[in-house]
């Protein structure tokens, strides 16, 4: 299964895009997307980013993926949800 990740743009170099997500950094291409802005929210899922995203469903949507993640057994990085 894959997962479309929501972004946010924070540095824009020929049609490539830094991305951060929690603090997390990554380079993503910018190619199917026109007009993308530094500070715009993004779905990404493989590298690219494939759509714009309102702030708040980006949001919305980290939370939820923290909440499945913490229901899975573990935080994302492998360690155990707090209080366990």
């Amino acid at each position: 299964m894959c997962l479309a990740i929501p972004s946010r743009i924070v540095e824009i170099k020929d049609r490539m895009a830094v991305i951060d997500v929690d603090g997390v950094r990554r380079e993503c291409s910018l190619l199917l997307l026109e007009d993308a802005a530094v500070g715009d929210w993004v779905i990404v899922h493989a590298g690219f980013a494939i759509s714009r995203i309102d702030e708040e469903a980006a949001r919305e949507t980290l939370s939820l993926l923290r909440e499945a993640a913490a229901l899975a057994g573990g935080a994302p990085g492998g360690e155990p949800p707090a209080g366990e």
